[in-house]
């Protein structure tokens, strides 16, 4: 069988260097403008099943490889072969809404927190919005970053890949915009289980990464961060991942390192309150300068430390009654499937309800908080074993809603209060972030804000 060949710019030679490899990459990029629709040769030839993931009418980008295959350049056994509907699929970046918010769950993701520099304002927040923007739209589209793109990514498809910004709290002070600075930013309150890190908390800005690759994700994360340049540096970081697409034998949701069905009661595009609960409207109660919000949303970040240890020595039983559903299928324990409303009211032989009063499941449940929901897209994470010898592991939680003070507060209060489930978590980082709408074409990501 024969091995296809790098084409002769990329070929190794004996005396490379890295950088001189890397200069022979970015000279291929720069000086081959039929890259640019590459892309989208290679990807007419996806079957029908691949190509209905797609997001059609999206700027093009550039594989390399594919390019100069497409081009007759380098000796190899042929044309390049079709990426798969993993690899293909697209995601806008233009649009009412960010990317990564209703998207579905990734495989893997990154969440990185900058502060901006000492003296950098908001002509330098706005310049740095400027070339993220651009570098996001590059990259979702299964582009490079530009003339200096280190080919981490260079054989893949855009892969589902994902790039949404937000600003903290902090972000309006240092940027001279405190008076469009939306009540809604205001600080959670403290909660008693919190045992937060200040350092791995909060931020002027916040990116949250995410693909159905590694390298497109890790690719991403370098590009940004090159990008920030002088304007800012990174205050925190965390990696995570999800259960891979297709790795089951149907779709289903996503189960996290307890073993749990997570994301159960989360609301649906299809229900007729979705918009409202998730995101901000366009037009309602509040001062004109917090217009800039219209369409966007607020993403609370909380980096969760499961005990697993302690909860694996729980019986199924027991940890069954902890959650308030079954671990099998995620039903609640007065029967039926998955989605089956919870019969709260529901008493057992015992004279108890069936589902216990600090089941995790019950205390969550929008009925049993005003209907209060909340948008849970998150990450599992596991950074290797502690000083104690057990696993620092747990969910990279992250919640979007139109309001927090009426989505994660009234929620987070009433189970800080009895959830069966807080002896086997820990509270480690939080922050919260105003995430501004999807850009118009031509627009960058906050321009509203720091333009308007």
């Amino acid at each position: 069988m024969a091995h296809r060949r790098d084409p002769p710019h990329l070929r190794h030679r004996p005396d490379d260097r890295p950088e001189d490899r890397e200069d022979r990459l970015n000279s291929v990029t720069e000086s081959n403008p039929d890259i640019e629709i590459s892309r989208r040769r290679l990807l007419g030839t996806v079957g029908a099943a691949g190509a209905a993931g797609l997001a059609l009418g999206a700027t093009g980008g550039a594989l390399a490889h594919a390019a100069l295959a497409d081009s007759g350049s380098g000796s190899g056994s042929g044309a390049a072969g079709s990426l798969t509907s993993l690899g293909a699929t697209q995601v806008a970046f233009h649009g009412d809404h960010q990317a990564g918010i209703t998207t579905p769950l990734q495989a893997k993701g990154h969440l990185v927190a900058f502060d901006l520099v000492g003296g950098a304002g908001r002509t330098e927040a706005a310049a740095l919005m400027r070339r993220w923007s651009d570098t996001a739209r590059r990259l979702m589209a299964g582009g490079t970053s530009g003339s200096s793109d280190t080919g981490i990514a260079l054989d893949a498809g855009p892969s589902s890949l994902t790039v949404t910004f937000g600003f903290g709290h902090s972000f309006f002070e240092r940027t001279g915009l405190t008076a469009r600075r939306p009540v809604a930013l205001d600080p959670l309150p403290d909660f008693s289980s919190d045992r937060l890190d200040a350092q791995r908390s909060n931020g002027d800005l916040w990116v949250q990464i995410g693909a159905n690759d590694g390298l497109v994700a890790f690719h991403a994360l370098r590009a940004l961060q090159k990008d920030a340049g002088d304007a800012a540096r990174v205050r925190w970081q965390m990696n995570g991942f999800n259960r891979s697409p297709g790795a089951t034998g149907t779709p289903m949701t996503a189960r996290n390192l307890m073993g749990q069905i997570d994301g159960t009661g989360n609301p649906k595009p299809s229900e007729p309150d979705f918009d409202k609960r998730i995101f901000v409207p366009g037009a309602g109660p509040g001062p004109a300068e917090h217009s800039w919000m219209a369409g966007g949303s607020y993403a609370v970040v909380r980096r969760i430390r499961m005990l697993l240890d302690d909860w694996d020595k729980q019986s199924l039983a027991q940890q069954e009654q902890v959650i308030g559903r079954t671990k099998a299928t995620g039903a609640p324990l007065t029967g039926g499937g998955e989605t089956t409303e919870m019969a709260l009211d529901k008493i057992g032989p015992d004279g108890k309800p069936v589902i216990p009063s600090n089941a995790h499941a019950r205390i969550s449940a929008p009925e049993q908080n005003g209907g209060a929901a909340m948008l849970r897209r998150p990450f599992s994470f596991h950074d290797g074993i502690g000083a104690d010898g057990t696993p620092d592991a747990g969910l990279l939680f992250v919640c979007w809603q139109a309001d927090p003070l009426r989505g994660f507060v009234p929620v987070q209060r009433k189970l800080d209060r009895g959830d069966a489930l807080s002896q086997f978590i820990r509270h480690e980082s939080s922050g919260l972030y105003a995430v501004p709408p999807g850009p118009r074409t031509g627009e960058y990501v906050g321009q509203r804000l720091l333009e308007g």
